[in-house]
Formats: structure tokens, C-alpha cells, sequence
């Protein structure tokens, strides 16, 4: 993959890579593409997942678990996948 491609793909939201992403697997299902443009999707859908799951991990590490005391009032708060 070219590295204009990457930088188009890295430009995405992670709402407009899926978008990309399920027209791509729907064209490739359909099987109605030429086998050397069903490569440079799949390579391109490729780009994309990474992208997605790029901009999920930097979401899940951002997400955090509010800790409540035993009153259930907010005590402080810890990473979503900190070990209880």
C-alpha cells in the first residue's frame, strides 16, 4: 500500500473508516470487482481496520471507571480495565 492511501486513511473519523470499510466488504462479498481492483480494496479495507482499531484502543484508554465508596457516593476514578 502506497503511502498516500495511509494518510488518507489515518484522515478518517472512525464513523467514516467503517462507513469505507462496509462498502468495501460488501463489493468484495458481491464478487462483481476485478480480481487486481479486489486487491487494492482488500489491501485498502485492510488500511482501514487498522485505523479503527488504532482509534479504539486510544478511546478504551481514555475511558475510566468511577470508584464509588461504600455509601455509593463517587470516590475517584480508575482505568476501565485496572484489576478489582
Amino acid at each position: 500500500m502506497n503511502t498516500t492511501t495511509q494518510q488518507d486513511v489515518s484522515a478518517l473519523s472512525f464513523e467514516q473508516a467503517v462507513e469505507e470499510l462496509e462498502r468495501i466488504v460488501s463489493a468484495l462479498e458481491r464478487g462483481d470487482v476485478a480480481l487486481d481492483k479486489s486487491i487494492e480494496i482488500y489491501e485498502r479495507g485492510e488500511a482501514l481496520k487498522k485505523h479503527c482499531e488504532m482509534l479504539l484502543k486510544a478511546a478504551e484508554d481514555r475511558i475510566e471507571k468511577i470508584r464509588l465508596d461504600r455509601a455509593g457516593k463517587p470516590q475517584g476514578v480508575d482505568p476501565l480495565d485496572a484489576d478489582q
